[in-house]
């Protein structure tokens, strides 16, 4: 017996091995104190083993993605039966990402992983990096199966998805309205992802930013929740997804099947490695003894269990495109409700690297945030752009764009500034920080946007109210979220009677607390902004400064104070 191998009852010779030997020219001899059957021209001790029921079995633990668990478990099934080596293969389904962090730990016993993708590999390693344990020993095979990535919507919606062509341009543009399953969990996002990088503009990241940012407004529990929600919802939308789980979905015969939209810009495919849990070269005292032992005995060594079953699963193409999975090329025709019978033209998504970078940068847009929004209201305000609107009306432009790249699970809070805005204060708190899920607060916000015209009037009150802000929100500061002031201005300090911007870099240098951070974002725009205080200011805080040349850039600028959560305060 094998590291890894189990005792289990014993196991009665398969229909198969019982017609072998009835069919065989079978000549007993006495070889010593035991029974050999000479079977094809030679002794084998293994079907007298059998024969007598097998002593005990070999039991191979396979350890395998939920989408294709299924098909392994049928594969198995036919390979104990069909073998006439006296083993037991158990699959277990488990998510990959649940996988690749166990993995990561040390803390799985099993002979084969299947992941989703590779990916999950990267993943794996990376994990195990970030908790000072080295990268574990396996020795990952060719993959077994592939499955593109795909729109999965409703059937009954079919005809209306199918009115303009789905593309990952369309996703980025927000004309396809999409839900991403969360890419911390779901490869074929991940991937998803990956595919939408590919198609946005290398001159503005802050396309596929900003696309991020709207996909991770609102994510579903669940692959199979977003399935429901797309299937409940009344107008067509799609969910990231692959065919093999659009497969599973539909073979379950549910109330709406699915159908799958194949991006016409092209598409990447999962990959399914068959990873052997332990490398060669890692193999113990214990299993050379156990091989050794079983050579001596005429039965089959573990790695020889392992090749066998391997090469059952690559055999099973009829039972793994059954499931909806293509061959591990992109080839091969299906015959599946709500898939396409012939194959995609779909690229790997092997870039392993690439797709880590994005799950950073997905991580980052996601972390939900707790912000003071600050915003002048100071007279010059009403100044007009160069495109004759005032300052304040592109301002509240901007800020209703920005509400709707929100979840409602951001909370946000509102004030204004100008000198002497509230009595001696040059600042007036309009909302209380709180959950835009919150119907009436969102309300408030935004009837607060609407009335900014009417609140204009004063100098610009800056420095007091940014140290304000600041301990506002750390007094207030929720461990469990993002907490920071987002700053807009168009002009620099002019409150004479306040405190001078040394006097509050020294302050906020003495509230400074590394366990409760709160980096201040400070959004300038016009020609009348004091950059140089903004950056100092930024730089105190570990926030950033941004400056929107015209007051209609104050959108990307938003965009871009988002995204760069991660890299503060050295962010290119």
């Amino acid at each position: 017996m094998g590291r890894h191998s189990v005792a289990a009852t014993a196991k009665q010779p398969g229909r198969k091995l019982i017609l072998s030997i009835i069919g065989a020219v079978v000549v007993v001899g006495i070889v010593a104190s035991g029974v050999f059957l000479w079977v094809g021209g030679y002794l084998n001790p293994l079907f007298a083993s059998a024969e007598a029921g097998c002593a005990e079995t070999e039991q191979l633990a396979v350890v395998a993605d939920t989408s294709i668990a299924p098909a392994l478990t049928e594969i198995a099934e036919k390979f104990d039966a069909g073998s006439d080596l006296c083993v037991t293969t158990e699959i277990t389904a488990q998510d990959s990402a649940d996988t690749a962090a166990v993995v990561a730990s040390g803390g799985q016993e099993a002979d084969v992983w299947i992941p989703e993708s590779s990916v999950w590999l990267d993943r794996m390693n990376a994990t195990a990096t970030s908790l000072g344990q080295s990268p574990p020993e396996v020795d990952v095979r060719e993959s077994i199966a592939s499955s593109p990535v795909v729109f999965a919507g409703a059937a009954t919606k079919a005809t209306e998805l199918a009115a303009e062509p789905v593309s990952w341009a369309r996703v980025l543009g927000g004309t396809l309205p999409t839900i991403l399953p969360d890419p911390e969990a779901s490869a074929a996002s991940l991937a998803g992802l990956l595919a939408l990088r590919g198609h946005s503009s290398p001159d503005d990241p802050r396309q596929f930013a900003g696309a991020m940012i709207e996909l991770g407004k609102s994510i579903p529990a669940s692959t199979g929740a977003a399935f429901g929600t797309v299937s409940a919802a009344q107008d067509p939308a799609v969910v990231v997804t692959s065919e093999a789980q659009v497969a599973a979905y539909n073979l379950d015969d549910p109330a709406e099947a699915l159908v799958a939209a194949y991006p016409v810009d092209g598409t990447v495919s999962l990959d399914y490695p068959f990873v052997r849990m332990f490398a060669p070269d890692a193999a113990t005292d214990e299993d050379a003894a156990s091989d050794a032992a079983a050579a001596e005995e005429g039965v089959a060594t573990r790695a020889e269990l392992l090749d066998a079953f391997e090469a059952a699963v690559r055999k099973a193409t009829k039972t793994l495109a059954a499931d909806g999975f293509r061959a591990p090329d992109g080839t091969g025709e299906l015959d599946i409700t709500g898939l396409g019978a012939e194959a995609p033209s779909a690229s790997a998504a092997l870039d392993g690297a690439a797709q880590l970078e994005i799950l950073r940068a997905w991580s980052v847009l996601t972390l939900r945030s707790r912000m003071l929004a600050v915003i002048d209201v100071s007279g010059s305000m009403e100044e007009p752009a160069e495109n004759g609107l005032r300052r304040i009306d592109i301002f509240q432009q901007a800020a209703v764009g920005a509400m709707q790249k929100f979840s409602g699970e951001v909370e946000l809070g509102v004030w204004v500034f100008s000198t002497a805005r509230n009595g001696d204060l040059d600042y007036e708190d309009l909302s209380p920080i709180a959950p835009l899920g919150d119907a009436a607060h969102s309300q408030e916000i935004a009837g607060i946007i609407q009335s900014l015209p009417a609140r204009l009037g004063g100098a610009t009150g800056l420095y007091d109210t940014t140290l304000a802000a600041v301990q506002r929100v750390r007094e207030t500061y929720d461990p469990e979220k993002v907490n920071s002031v987002l700053l807009f201005t168009d002009g620099k300090n002019e409150d004479e009677n306040g405190i001078d911007i040394d006097t509050l870099l020294a302050e906020l240098a003495k509230i400074d607390d590394p366990t409760k951070p709160v980096p201040v974002i400070m959004i300038g725009f016009g020609p009348d902004t004091d950059l140089a205080a903004m950056q100092r200011i930024a730089q105190a805080t570990k926030g950033a400064a941004y400056s929107a040349s015209k007051p209609e850039d104050l959108g990307t600028v938003l965009v871009d104070a988002l995204s760069q959560r991660s890299c503060r305060p050295n962010c290119g």
